[in-house]
């Protein structure tokens, strides 16, 4: 008996010195991403335009790193807290808790050009922390270089805001898994207009549409599923919402829908009063942030549809609120 509790121990500690192991791995390993180009951003008024028209109306980096006032419709902006960071994404009791956090000089003043394109494209902070993937850098790594520098120097040009989120949590062991995730950019040129699904497709990414309308199962999409709507999101009053169906598919998706229609669907919010919601009607909003892409230029707008229309249709019926 005793020769069998020892075994049992020398096992439980090799078990454990095992583990030890491949987490020390894991942390002497991940993030595997090269260090931050040591590169100074040249700014011009085109640059920046074009870095104001992404960041604000294509990737929603004004959006999301802002305060959305979910007392509204479609949780527009709050004006005055652009790129402050603060809004929360997880829900209240798991193991994801989440901030966004400020993006304005007040935070970032001191960050190299190198080290804010290395986040946004790699996903890994200036203190070499591994970022969390609601944050699409996976998406941004996969626009050309040029769109990303003018992100960063638009980005470069808000109004300085002092505000501190509140540090992420996450729960054991996802902090092991999201220093996995990141990966060095993959940066392609931008497709020219002529070629409408291209660069249909170049501005769904940019826009990371397929994050939030393909299902996810632990964390990953689910396959053969891509842009069949039904990820689930909580809302600010503990009820929940489940994004459409924008694959081809006739019945079930958009795939009845002209053109003139989709675009429509965006530009009915482009200068629209922004409604206000009682708590009771809290249930009946949404997450998309309607006003931010009706903003966006119809001949944009109608690349994607037409990128849209060339991907697989998927028969997903989704109750939109469950």
């Amino acid at each position: 008996m005793l020769r069998l509790a020892r075994w049992f121990l020398g096992f439980l500690a090799l078990v454990v010195a095992l583990a030890g192991a491949g987490v020390a791995y894991l942390f002497l390993a991940y993030p595997d991403v090269p260090p931050a180009e040591d590169v100074s951003i040249v700014v011009t008024p085109e640059k920046l335009a074009r870095g104001a028209y992404l960041a604000n109306y294509v990737s929603g980096c004004v959006e999301c790193h802002g305060t959305r006032d979910w007392s509204k419709y479609a949780a527009p902006l709050i004006p005055g807290t652009e790129g402050r960071g603060g809004d929360f994404f997880g829900e209240a009791g798991t193991p994801v808790q989440l901030w966004a956090p400020n993006i304005t000089p007040t935070a970032l003043g001191d960050w190299t050009d190198g080290e804010i394109i290395r986040a946004v494209t790699a996903g890994v902070a200036r203190d070499g922390r591994a970022l969390f993937p609601i944050m699409p850098y996976l998406n941004y790594g996969q626009m050309a270089r040029e769109d990303i520098e003018a992100i960063v120097a638009y980005i470069r040009t808000l109004p300085p805001i002092e505000f501190t989120a509140p540090a992420r949590q996450l729960g054991f062991p996802l902090p092991l898994v999201v220093r996995t995730i990141p990966q060095p950019a993959a940066h392609r040129p931008v497709p020219p207009k002529s070629d409408k699904v291209a660069y249909g497709e170049y501005m769904t990414n940019a826009a990371a549409c397929a994050d939030c309308h393909t299902p996810q199962d632990s964390g990953q999409p689910q396959p053969g599923m891509a842009f069949a709507g039904g990820f689930e999101f909580p809302l600010k009053n503990g009820k929940r919402i489940r994004t459409a169906n924008i694959t081809p598919d006739a019945d079930t998706g958009i795939g009845t829908w002209t053109e003139q229609q989709f675009v429509d669907k965006f530009k009915a919010f482009d200068g629209a009063p922004h409604r206000a919601m009682s708590d009771a009607e809290q249930g009946e909003n949404t997450y998309m942030p309607w006003y931010v892409y009706a903003e966006m230029e119809a001949e944009d707008l109608a690349a994607i549809y037409a990128y849209l229309r060339t991907v697989p249709p998927v028969v997903n019926r989704v109750t939109i609120r469950p």
